[in-house]
């Protein structure tokens, strides 16, 4: 019996362990605030959307970078129509999304191994230029997918992440249309690089 109870709390200590070490991601924000573009958007009378991308030499899941670009332009899809149906300006406002750190944890990994899989974390930057390639604004935009959240939802939170970047990125587009207000990140203390 005591042989047993060691054996037991052996298991316990290292499966703790292992919850414990794959539960966070190291991708981390700068900020919790983007600041306010150079000027509103509507300044521009075309604003064109590149696809989403990973920056240069990074190598990610190509199916989570699809997903954050699918959700990206069908939450501007309305907007961008309208804005763009507005008389030419000879101004354009070209807006590129690039995915700086994308660990997504899905499909047979997570459904597996549920919570030992880890966290999932994307960190993803919009740099907004004119035709010309002045910076008007640099946003970034994080969202996570805690361990045990994933692993109980057999990924759910996984995907969710993935919507909710798209959307934030999306929202900021949005908001800063009219008056350049700046946006939130989506990164809360925890997930801000110090």
């Amino acid at each position: 019996m005591n042989k047993n109870f060691r054996n037991a709390v052996l298991v316990a200590a290292i499966g703790g362990a292992l919850l414990t070490t794959g539960c966070a991601t190291r991708i981390k924000a700068s900020s919790a605030q983007n600041p306010p573009p150079k000027e509103a958007f509507a300044t521009y009378g075309r604003i064109e959307i590149k696809p989403v991308v990973f920056k240069a030499g990074y190598v990610g899941d190509a199916s989570g970078l699809a997903k954050i670009d699918e959700n990206f332009r069908a939450d501007l899809a309305e907007s961008l129509a309208r804005w763009n149906q507005r008389p030419a300006n000879g101004r354009t406002l070209v807006i590129e999304p690039v995915i700086d750190e994308l660990s997504f944890k899905h499909g047979a990994k997570r459904v597996l191994l549920g919570p030992l899989a880890g966290s999932s974390g994307v960190l993803m930057h919009v740099a907004i230029h004119d035709a010309s390639g002045a910076v008007v604004a640099n946003p970034e935009f994080f969202q996570r997918a805690d361990a045990m959240g994933a692993g109980f939802t057999f990924g759910a939170h996984d995907n969710l992440m993935l919507t909710r970047v798209g959307k934030l990125a999306a929202g900021y587009v949005m908001a800063n249309y009219d008056t350049p207000v700046g946006g939130p990140t989506g990164a809360d203390d925890k997930a801000v690089a110090r």
